[in-house]
């Protein structure tokens, strides 16, 4: 059997029960893909969950990094390409096959954007059928994206690294625009294809849902900051603060946003012309 040329990178945080049925259905494939494990600093037992299964790379972070810990994953990897899993998540058998075969044909494309089916009844996730019919155009190997879900994405790692990776400014929420930003900015094409398919069994321990309604509001502030033009901008905060009026998530993202806006400001690199048309397009 052919080797994998796929490494799956998995960031997780205090979920070692979840964690341990991940690696297992991971480790079902075949031919089986290496595997790194992140662990953002948890304080249950994830690291011995990873150390009694062989053949799994371990990364123990002493500080949380959030979304910006797969970075230290994708350091480890030594494949052509990489796939990411959230620690509630894994690859459907011959998903990461078809991607291998896809993204060897077409080196222009730096990231495959997958299908999702969730829970035990394989619903489709919606995002699915947003991206299948992206305004963006393109045909092949499938239609142009700029955005994705972290749990059904795989990368070129030469691409990944050519963009940065993910940002260490925003932590957790839209951190998947940035990077499709900066992927597209660099000209990778973004493509949906729905044969690399991706199981999501939801954890029941989650970020509580108005935490990430502000964490999501704050990052696509700071986003604009970093990569739109101005006009951009002005719409984006004058939206986070009409809506910050009367809602309290909003409010508390457009603090932080403020605060964390110098920050922004020092990484801003505005997108080309033809990707900040593309957003528009998508923002329309």
């Amino acid at each position: 059997m052919d080797q994998a040329r796929t490494t799956v990178v998995i960031t997780t945080r205090n979920r070692a029960g979840e964690l341990a049925r991940t690696l297992d259905e991971l480790s079902a494939l075949r031919p089986r893909p290496p595997i790194v494990v992140v662990d953002d600093a948890s304080t249950d037992d994830t690291a011995a969950t990873v150390t009694a299964r062989s053949g799994t790379e371990l990364v123990r972070l002493p500080v949380r990094r959030g979304a910006a810990a797969r970075n230290a994953g994708v350091d480890r990897v030594h494949t052509p390409y990489v796939a990411f899993s959230d620690d509630d998540s894994w690859w459907a058998p011959q998903a990461l096959c078809r991607a291998e075969e896809i993204l060897d044909a077409h080196p222009d494309v730096g990231l495959l954007a997958g299908a999702v089916l969730v829970g035990p009844q394989n619903r489709p996730d919606p995002v699915n059928d947003e991206l299948a019919h992206s305004p963006l155009g393109g045909s092949d190997p499938g239609p142009d994206v700029l955005g994705f879900l972290g749990c059904a994405a795989v990368l070129r790692v030469r691409a990944f690294h050519h963009a940065g990776g993910f940002s260490t400014l925003l932590g957790f929420g839209a951190e998947e625009t940035l990077l499709a930003a900066d992927l597209a900015a660099r000209g990778w094409r973004l493509c949906h294809h729905p044969e690399v398919v991706a199981h999501h069994h939801p954890s029941p321990h989650r970020m509580p849902h108005e935490r990430r309604v502000a964490l999501e509001a704050r990052n696509r502030m700071l986003i604009a900051l970093m990569r739109r033009r101005w006009p951009r901008v002005r719409a984006e905060f004058g939206a986070l603060a009409g809506r910050a009026v009367t809602h309290g998530p909003s409010r508390r993202a457009l603090g932080a946003a403020v605060l964390a806006a110098p920050r922004a400001l020092a990484r801003r690199a505005v997108l080309p012309a033809t990707v900040e048309h593309r957003f528009d397009l998508l923002e329309q």
